[in-house]
């Protein structure tokens, strides 16, 4: 597997822009809901929105 890792940037508004080859790899398309957050570990995890939900039903976690 070919891994592209790329370095982003916060911007002044808060947003940042993530490559399109780093969402593809990920198996992610234009137009997928993705939920993003943070345990407070420094770490950020961006999901699909129906698998998030899908654990939180299940397992009462994400």
């Amino acid at each position: 597997m070919i891994r592209e890792s790329a370095e982003v940037t916060v911007a002044e508004d808060g947003t940042v822009e993530i490559p399109m080859g780093v969402l593809v790899e990920a198996g992610l398309h234009i137009g997928e809901r993705l939920l993003a957050y943070s345990d407070g570990d420094g770490r950020i995890t961006l999901r699909r929105a129906t698998d998030a939900v899908e654990d939180l039903l299940r397992s009462g976690t994400l």
